[in-house]
């Protein structure tokens, strides 16, 4: 393919030579340019410059397996779209539909094929078809794959190219330094052509590393890329992408070649005709996920990691006053960029992103009272040889059941909160399905797999599912149904655009409150929330309203006044307080 645009080759060809010295830059230039645009498609002339225009206040995401709803007659991914029409349409405009392409293991997180769709769930039309209706974001697995894979059977047998495709590394290696997220073996032994092997697996045995060391790794997810785009794709997530680069005598996460990677996606999409969004997935401490963003050149959006365990720490606690000093401290994100703000998706509450910021007594009192409320703890094993929680597994519907002492009557009050505060921080909120549905703990699902992260992937039989919320005295029904309410809010209000103004106000340890601020600033909002499960009042003329203005809370559409004594709240109530509707 012959392109004349100089400013990409420029750019592709800089970033590869420090990924691959020790490969022809200007050769691999164009194979990256070939990956991408094959055939007859074309970049753009010019680079799409950041900006704020790729989101806006009325974006909302919906976190789903392309199975959490079924019936035994219908393809799961119709369900889904059934679902999505019927019951989300005008709260959510996009959803991230977890891996649906074949796989072995972990839930779709150990692919077989990059190219399909699992046919349990369906076709690639019926993706299309949801793409059509819905912005949607798809998975790249790109630290690993499948060990039954066709990629890593090739392998075994020592066929080219994939000969080279995997890590592979010998136990009398010095292994010590590596940042691990479980606490299975890090080698795992296999017989191929050319003899024994130790191929790297992060996460499982059944999911082996694949090795970017070598070119065609990348050329190869370039293309998996280009196809799901073609597909309606419109947002890509790149799965466990800390890891994908590996030195041996290093952490093996967070490498510079890692981030070098990253950019160069992005240059792709900055340059692709479609607007595609760049989603970075990395699950460790606040300040190495915040890393992700470059200098406004690495991923256009980043997960919020240090969020759900500091939400569900002050809504345990009562106390707001851990999630304050974060907030405070939290850049905003940069121009062209974004925050994915969430409680819960299909893993469970890291709380690696948690560490210091919440000291070891506070998350052992959170731990302990999930417990309590029937979740459970998953470890990753330490340098010493020692343990350490990576997360907590348990619904976040669960997860609010009580407080530090014990059960009470304010969960779904409390679970309401949680999410309201997800829905009006800096950024992009995203909610998993069982969020929406105040789905329980799913005990038989971790008993039947004996993994921890099913008590959260319940799989609804969508008849079941229908019947609870045709009843409005459910908590399915009335949780949805609220939840439903103050999107509808939300995605009125310009001062909840994704990149609009946010200070954090200092209101004591009861109330988790921030001011937004649109970009014309003509609308500003209050947001305001009651973590504990007492009446709090607070002085109106703390929140600075603007004497001569019209203040209206959007939620209960009481109104205010600057003369106004005192602001009450029932426990854990949310309050947006504008002088715009």
């Amino acid at each position: 393919m012959a392109v004349s645009h100089s400013s990409l080759r420029i750019k592709l060809s800089t970033l590869l030579e420090s990924i691959y010295p020790e490969v022809s830059a200007s050769d691999l230039t164009g194979q990256v340019i070939e990956a991408f645009w094959p055939e007859d498609r074309k970049p753009r002339a010019r680079a799409r410059q950041p900006g704020s225009a790729l989101w806006s206040e009325k974006d909302a995401l919906v976190i789903t397996y392309g199975n959490s709803i079924v019936d035994g007659a219908h393809k799961p991914l119709d369900l889904l779209r059934h679902f999505l029409e019927t019951r989300l349409k005008g709260a959510v405009n996009a959803v991230h539909i977890l891996p649906f392409f074949p796989y072995t293991s972990d839930d779709g997180f150990a692919v077989t094929d990059y190219r399909a769709v699992n046919g349990v769930l369906g076709s690639w039309a019926d993706v299309s078809r949801i793409a059509s209706e819905f912005k949607l974001m798809s998975d790249l697995v790109l630290n690993h794959v499948s060990s039954q894979s066709t990629w890593f059977n090739e392998y075994r047998q020592g066929h080219e190219p994939y000969d080279r495709f995997f890590f592979e590394a010998d136990p009398s290696d010095d292994l010590s330094s590596v940042v691990r997220p479980r606490t299975s073996p890090l080698l795992r032994e296999v017989e191929t052509a050319q003899g024994t092997r130790h191929v790297w697996c992060t996460f499982s045995h059944d999911q082996v590393d694949l090795d970017f060391r070598n070119p065609e790794v990348l050329l190869e997810f370039l293309r998996v890329m280009r196809l799901h785009i073609d597909q309606g794709v419109r947002i890509i997530r790149l799965d466990a992408v800390a890891f994908i680069w590996k030195e041996l005598g290093t952490p093996c996460i967070h490498l510079p070649q890692t981030h070098a990677i990253v950019r160069l996606m992005r240059v792709l999409f900055d340059y692709s005709i479609e607007p595609v969004v760049l989603l970075t997935e990395t699950n460790v401490p606040n300040a190495e996920n915040l890393s992700y963003f470059g200098n406004r050149n690495e991923a256009h959006a980043i997960y919020n990691f240090s969020l759900p365990p500091l939400i569900l720490h002050a809504l345990l606690s009562g106390s707001a006053r851990y999630l304050n000093q974060w907030q405070m401290a939290m850049p905003p994100a940069q121009l062209g960029c974004a925050y994915l703000n969430f409680s819960a998706s299909h893993d469970g509450i890291g709380m690696r992103p948690a560490e210091g910021l919440l000291d070891e007594d506070e998350i052992a009192a959170v731990i302990d009272a999930v417990r309590s409320f029937g979740g459970r703890v998953s470890m990753r094993a330490m340098p010493d040889g020692g343990q350490k929680p990576y997360e907590i597994n348990v619904t976040f519907f669960d997860a609010m059941k009580g407080t530090l002492e014990g059960e009470d009557e304010y969960q779904i009050e409390r679970f309401l909160c949680s999410q309201t505060i997800v829905m009006a921080l800096e950024g992009l909120p995203a909610f998993y399905i069982h969020s929406f549905l105040a789905t329980p703990n799913d005990q038989e699902g971790v008993e039947k797999t004996g993994a921890n992260r099913a008590i959260n992937r319940h799989h609804w039989e969508y008849p079941e599912l229908q019947a609870l919320l045709a009843d409005p005295e459910t908590p399915q029904a009335r949780v949805l149904a609220a939840m439903k309410a103050r999107l509808a809010v939300r995605r009125r209000q310009k001062a909840f655009h994704p990149n609009a103004t946010q200070f954090t106000m200092h209101l004591g340890d009861s109330i988790f409150g921030f001011w937004r601020q649109s970009h014309e600033r003509d609308q500003s909002i209050f947001a305001l929330h009651n973590v504990t499960r007492e009446e709090v009042e607070i002085p109106v003329m703390a929140i600075n309203l603007i004497s001569g203005e019209d203040w209206v809370d959007l939620l209960s559409g009481e109104r205010f006044t600057p003369a106004r004594d005192v602001m009450r709240f029932a426990p854990y109530q949310c309050r947006w307080i504008s002088n715009r509707r």
